[in-house]
């Protein structure tokens, strides 16, 4: 790219020139910008305009700070440090009568083009000496320094419909440009702290004006806000999501790791199989398509380096019964504030329905065990084939401080199907853990599924794995609104099983051809408690028709078992978490909820840990009330060029649907995270400064300061219009107007 800054006074046709360029250059098949700064609305005023030549297309919205060249319309403008942030290469071309060699005390070591535009444009009639119009003629010289031939310089004029003398000025300006290389050194000085480089043009001591005190006269001041980006806003985790991405795009990936354990101990988990809420609200969806922050906390999980782990140093120890991600969440969580916490697991493994309930094809084992062994290193203890009764909960309440119950769902829902069916419908939880086990297998065996939600999806998908011919899904609804994640669908489908909609069951039978399910075509009704459409039968004739199976797996859902409460317990809802009154303990996860998701199961156990650390010390954890959350309306997409989403590997469907290998297998830009940071730069960071510096280099006034020593940008209301640009040229809408 090439950028051209040009430095003139109102009337000179400096705005003008930078049209002039960029019409030759697009005239050449390039990319260009040309705008232009005004300093007041009266001729003679110090005026900057800007260019921008590229091959490829131009996004960027700011003023130019590095120039490659400078043009100087106006000698008088010229001043000590005026080329600080000048290319090392680049030109000096300045309308001056002076010998070139002049300027070699403020510009020593630089490339200096000289011609007498001013002479030039007045013998031509353009302008006076007073007011020279020296557009047209600088544009000849300029055209000679960067290499553009007289025709393409004439042809951009007469684009532009300047012919006549205005041609003639620049045919005479192309021939009479002068270039030297002063001696001496560069001189490199930094630019001015908190200021842009149209500063150096309004200096008094160059012409320009002094500053104004608004007065009373203005009616708006800017202010700054931090608002709540829709990702962290609906994390059911409770991330800060903008947070890890921005690390990631630092390429910081132990930055980033760190922000994810202050809420999740399960980042790789969750990298692999969070519905990811946070996609689906993201804004930039309404740009072009949503950062797949999925895979960047994945990324994030796998390289970064997880924080030495604390040990307990509390007197009061806590009971977390269920491993779970909500026990696993909240033993995390109580162990980095210092309490000895001891698990009951009843299964012979840790993980609960992460182990159990997700196929290995999703969730990866040694991931998981990788993301509990660091959990337990906290100094957790566990024991381990525990299954409690009601008299056991009320042993722990006696040798702990605190109880916390997380065992999920026990009781799952069953289907009548009649009493003569000649196979047993299994349930799909039973059904994983067999084919987990591996002691199940079913070559050659129909398979009927019937459900809608995630455990569904992983069972058909498992039945396939193990030899199954054929798997079909039925729901009485539409794929619409099937609870399962979607991805998970989609990619069902691609490995060969059929998914029969507005279908439900209605017996099991016998055929001389072996075991039928009969079944209910289904139309779509008005709304339910659910919020979804309410299923009702179809009760034409053809409607009704049986599908021939070897073998029916129900997943229709879980319910919990509160037969291990104490006697009287009764759930409560407060404070976001559900506990139980009257006694030492607080329930979590799916057992209290039943929303299903593994990072919901999380962001209860965080809610946990700082609830029954309230109730044992007091100190309140609880985050303070959120910001409001930034809407796309607040973001200016056309400060942001379009991106695709970074792909990602998966594994064939013809070769995943015989293996339990993981089918996600991270971004395909580079095993090391290349993918996940060009990923994670596509965040707009929604709310949130990012000290891009917009504010400050578009602020016509000048009014505006970056303060670094305490992180923010400092308005000067003394001399502050009111205006609303540096608003306007805020991308994430982290600056609003105030009525004063």
């Amino acid at each position: 790219m090439m950028e051209i800054t040009i430095c003139g006074r109102g009337g000179q046709g400096g705005v003008t020139l930078a049209k002039i360029i960029a019409s030759a250059y697009f005239l050449k098949g390039k990319y260009v910008q040309a705008f232009g700064v005004y300093a007041a609305e009266r001729s003679g005023a110090p005026i900057q305009a800007f260019v921008r030549v590229d091959d490829e297309e131009i996004t960027n919205h700011n003023q130019i700070q590095h120039p490659d060249h400078i043009v100087v319309l106006d000698r008088t403008l010229i001043a000590p440090g005026m080329d600080a942030t000048l290319n090392r290469d680049g030109f000096l071309i300045i309308n001056t009568p002076e010998d070139k060699t002049e300027y070699k005390e403020y510009f020593s070591g630089r490339k200096v083009a000289t011609v007498d535009a001013t002479s030039i444009a007045v013998a031509n009639g353009l302008g006076t000496r007073t007011v020279p119009i020296v557009n047209t003629t600088m544009a000849g010289s300029i055209a000679r320094v960067l290499g553009l031939t007289l025709t393409e310089i004439l042809a951009a004029l007469e684009h532009l419909n300047f012919i006549g003398a205005n041609k003639n000025c620049a045919r005479e300006a192309y021939k009479q440009i002068h270039v030297t290389t002063l001696a001496g050194e560069i001189h490199e000085a930094p630019t001015p702290e908190g200021t842009a480089r149209v500063a150096d043009i309004f200096d008094e001591d160059v012409g320009g004006m002094p500053k104004i005190k608004t007065g009373s006269w203005a009616t708006e001041k800017p202010e700054r806000r931090h608002l709540t980006p829709p990702c962290n806003h609906v994390c059911p985790a409770g991330n800060d999501v903008r947070g890890f991405v921005e690390a990631v795009g630092q390429e910081d990936y132990d930055r980033a790791l760190s922000v994810i354990l202050e809420s999740s101990p399960l980042p790789a988990v969750c990298g692999r199989v969070c519905p990811a809420p946070c996609m689906d609200t993201c804004n930039r969806a309404e740009f072009d398509q949503s950062v797949n922050v999925r895979e960047i906390e994945r990324a994030a999980a796998d390289n970064g380096a997880r924080p030495e782990p604390v040990s307990p140093w509390r007197e009061a120890a806590v009971a977390v019964v269920g491993s779970g991600p909500a026990g696993l969440t909240t033993a995390y969580h109580l162990a980095r504030l210092g309490y000895p916490v001891t698990m009951y697991e009843a299964g012979d493994e840790l993980g609960g329905v992460l182990r159990t309930g997700i196929p290995s094809y999703r969730l990866p084992r040694d991931v998981l065990d990788k993301e509990i062994d660091y959990i337990l290193k906290h100094e957790i203890s566990v024991e381990t084939g525990c299954e409690l009764k009601r008299e056991d909960m009320l042993r722990l309440s006696r040798e702990y401080q605190a109880v916390f119950i997380a065992t999920g769902l026990q009781n799952v829902s069953d289907l009548n199907l009649g009493d003569s069916a000649p196979v047993a419908p299994v349930q799909g939880l039973h059904f994983l853990e067999k084919v987990r086990r591996g002691k199940e297998r079913l070559d050659g065996q129909r398979v009927i599924v019937i459900g809608g939600g995630n455990t569904a999806m992983d069972a058909a998908r498992s039945a396939l794995r193990i030899g199954a011919s054929e798997v079909r899904v039925v729901y009485r609804r539409t794929r619409s609104e099937m609870p399962a994640i979607h991805e998970e669908i989609e990619q069902a489908l691609e490995e060969g099983i059929i998914l029969d909609e507005l279908v439900s069951p209605v017996s099991l039978g016998d055929s001389e051809n072996g075991p039928i399910l009969t079944c209910q075509g289904m139309k779509l009704g008005p709304p339910d408690d659910s919020g979804r459409p309410r299923p009702i039968a179809d009760t034409s004739p053809e409607a009704r028709f049986d599908l021939p199976c070897d073998l029916v797996i129900l997943a229709l859902g879980q319910s919990h078992d509160i037969s291990i409460l104490p006697e009287g317990s009764v759930i409560k809802e407060g404070e976001a978490l559900l506990g139980l009154s009257g006694a030492p303990f607080f329930v979590g996860g799916d057992f209290a909820t039943n929303e299903g998701t593994v990072s919901a199961a999380i962001g209860c156990g965080v809610r946990a840990a700082r609830h029954i650390h309230r109730t044992l010390t007091g100190e309140d954890l609880f985050p303070p009330a959120e910001d409001p959350v930034a809407t796309s309306e607040q973001i200016r997409f056309n400060r942001f060029a379009h991106s695709s989403p970074e792909a990602v590997n998966t594994l064939d469907p013809e070769v995943r649907r015989r293996c339990f290998e993981e089918v996600h297998l991270g971004f395909q830009a580079g095993p090391n995270g290349e993918g996940a940071v060009n990923e994670a730069l596509r965040c707009l960071s929604c709310g949130v400064c990012n000290k891009c510096d917009r504010c400050l280099e578009y602020c016509p006034e000048g009014v505006l300061k970056r303060d670094d020593k305490n992180d923010l940008y400092v308005f000067d209301l003394e001399y502050c219009k009111g205006c609303g640009v540096c608003m306007t040229a805020c991308p994430r809408g982290a600056i609003y107007m105030a009525e004063l």
